[in-house]
């Protein structure tokens, strides 16, 4: 098993930025996939980035060149930077692994982005 816990969100104005982190424990080895998604009151769940192991990423269209994910293999952690936030980006953001066939999610934490 893999657990996963969020930390970072919260409160900001529109433009501003957040930092979230993912920290991963448990039986870690071997997870070839991280990600983030987030999921908006009335919406479906979706992909806002992603990172492999080899460090390929990928991005949600609304999110390019505002986002940017990352992953420190050592600490089993990987990030997101949210910059130039909107109020279409608030959310409850969820990480996301995965290992072998299966898949973890975190708990999810709350990004709000108003003025």
């Amino acid at each position: 098993q893999v657990q996963l816990v969020e930390s970072g969100g919260g409160l900001v104005q529109p433009g501003g930025s957040l930092r979230l982190s993912c920290a991963a424990s448990g039986s870690t080895f071997g997870i070839y996939y991280m990600g983030w998604y987030r999921q908006a009151p009335g919406k479906q769940r979706e992909l806002v980035a992603g990172i492999i192991s080899g460090g390929s990423t990928n991005y949600a269209d609304s999110v390019k060149g505002r986002f940017t994910i990352s992953r420190d293999n050592a600490k089993n952690t990987h990030y997101l930077q949210m910059n130039s936030l909107k109020p279409e980006d608030t959310a409850v953001y969820y990480c996301n692994a995965a290992r072998g066939s299966s898949t973890y999610w975190g708990q999810g934490t709350q990004v709000t982005v108003s003025s």
